[in-house]
């Protein structure tokens, strides 16, 4: 259930999404990377923290659970957004899924 202040937003079904892959979607102001990792969801800021480029084009790693930025190859982690590898030094924001039935939401602040 969201705290007070946030919202669910609907993004896709759970097969719009290929397993160990990527899609972009916009959700208000926020610019959201939905990762699929074998039947896990992540959500994250779509944008890199270096550079003004979309993750979702990005690499998934399902063994590390990371997404690589396509243009400079910096990783983040899917659980926290934390930059594994230079050149980003900063996170990304994350965003709670939840998967009800064969539908996927994210929750972000109003």
């Amino acid at each position: 259930m969201p705290e007070a202040g946030e919202r669910r937003e609907r993004l896709c079904s759970t097969g719009e999404v290929e397993p160990d892959s990527a899609r972009r979607f916009e959700v208000g102001r926020h610019k959201i990377a939905l990762v699929r990792v074998g039947d896990d969801f992540y959500a994250i800021g779509d944008t890199c923290s270096h550079a003004d480029y979309s993750l979702s084009e990005g690499e998934v790693d399902p063994a590390t659970c990371q997404i690589e930025c396509w243009k400079h190859g910096s990783s983040f982690d899917l659980k926290t957004g934390e930059p594994d590898s230079l050149p980003a030094t900063k996170p990304v924001p994350t965003y709670d899924v939840v998967v009800e039935g064969d539908e996927v939401w994210v929750v972000v602040d109003g």
